[in-house]
C-alpha cells in the first residue's frame, strides 16, 4: 500500500513539475533591483485617462505602489482600505499608484466603474512594470520613501487602515 502511494506521488510530480516549469514567469530584472533599501526601478505607464505617468515624477513623496488584477479576489477586497488610506494622506506628500497588470483599458474601466476608487490607476497590459518589479503574485505592494528607496514589499492583501501602518505612513510623510 505504501509503495502504491509513493508511486502515485512520483507519477503526479513527474507530470505536474513540468507544467510549472513551462509556465510563463516574468523575466527577472537586474539582480537586487527590487530589494528593500534599494532605489525603486523607474517606469512609465499610461493612466486610465491616457496620461503618461512615471514613478520618478513622485520623488519627494511617499509612494504606495500596488500591483493588482480585477480577476484577483484579494485585490478586489483591499480596494476599500486603499481608498481610506489614500483619503487620509492624499493632501500630504503621499501618492497611491495602482498598477493593473495584463488587462486593457476597457475591462479595467468596467471593473472600476462599479467600485469607488480615489487613487491613480495605471495600465500595464504588456507587463513592463510587473516584470521590472518581479511581481507574479497578486496583490503585491511596495512602499517607497521620499528618496525613491523601497522601504517594504508586501505580498498579499492587507488591512491598509491598520493603526500601526497609518502611523508608519504618517511618520514617513513628516520626514
Amino acid at each position: 500500500m505504501a509503495f502504491r502511494s509513493l508511486l502515485i506521488v512520483l507519477l503526479l510530480s513527474f507530470f505536474i513539475s513540468p507544467a510549472f516549469a513551462w509556465s510563463e514567469r516574468p523575466k527577472a530584472s537586474p539582480a537586487g533591483s527590487v530589494e528593500v533599501g534599494k532605489t525603486a526601478p523607474d517606469f512609465t505607464l499610461k493612466s486610465l485617462q491616457g496620461n503618461s505617468v512615471s514613478l520618478s515624477q513622485f520623488r519627494g513623496k511617499v509612494v504606495f505602489l500596488n500591483f493588482w488584477a480585477s480577476w484577483c479576489p484579494p485585490c478586489q477586497g483591499e480596494i476599500p482600505d486603499m481608498n481610506r488610506l489614500n483619503e487620509v494622506f492624499s493632501d500630504r506628500d503621499f501618492v497611491m499608484l495602482a498598477v493593473n497588470i495584463e488587462q486593457d483599458k476597457g475591462p479595467v474601466e468596467n471593473f472600476l466603474s462599479k467600485r469607488r476608487h480615489d487613487f491613480t490607476v495605471l495600465l500595464d497590459p504588456q507587463g513592463t512594470a510587473q516584470n521590472l518589479y518581479q511581481v507574479f503574485r497578486f496583490p503585491e505592494t511596495f512602499l517607497i520613501d521620499k528618496e525613491g528607496r523601497i522601504v517594504e514589499r508586501f505580498l498579499g492583501a492587507r488591512d491598509w487602515s491598520d493603526i500601526a501602518f497609518l502611523q508608519r505612513i504618517d511618520q514617513m510623510v513628516k520626514e
